[in-house]
């Protein structure tokens, strides 16, 4: 006999707040547990075992987020494509047009990003 509806959700619902709880749980115990001794050295920036130097708000240019993001796109990309090259000749062909329309969708974005003047570096 399998659960009932209720039971399944009831289920999926005790799953997501016991992650909640033991996500939460160490940092309000730590909030209470952890020592308190502020001082002037533990305030101070720390950059390496060196004191730090100039402006600790640095500016980043937008370029390097974007290249960030490129890189997990294509980094997704082959995730999915490894397992797909494994299997492909026996999944037939509605697979490979499947992820010729993935790799044409990523090739599309890439020609975009390019067009754009995104990947020149000034």
């Amino acid at each position: 006999m399998s659960p009932s509806y209720f039971q399944q959700y009831l289920f999926i619902g005790l799953l997501t707040a016991v992650a909640i709880v033991l996500g939460v749980a160490p940092l309000i115990l730590a909030k209470f547990i952890a020592p308190k001794k502020p001082g002037q050295s533990k305030q101070a920036p720390y950059e390496c075992g060196l004191e730090s130097t100039g402006d600790p708000w640095v500016q980043f240019r937008v370029q390097y987020y974007i290249y960030a993001l490129l890189f997990v796109i294509f980094d997704v990309e082959v995730v999915f494509i490894y397992p797909w090259a494994l299997v492909w000749k026996s999944m037939g062909p509605v697979a490979f047009a499947e992820m010729a329309l993935f790799l044409a969708i990523l090739a599309v974005g890439l020609i975009y990003a390019w067009k754009k003047g995104v990947l020149e570096w000034e």
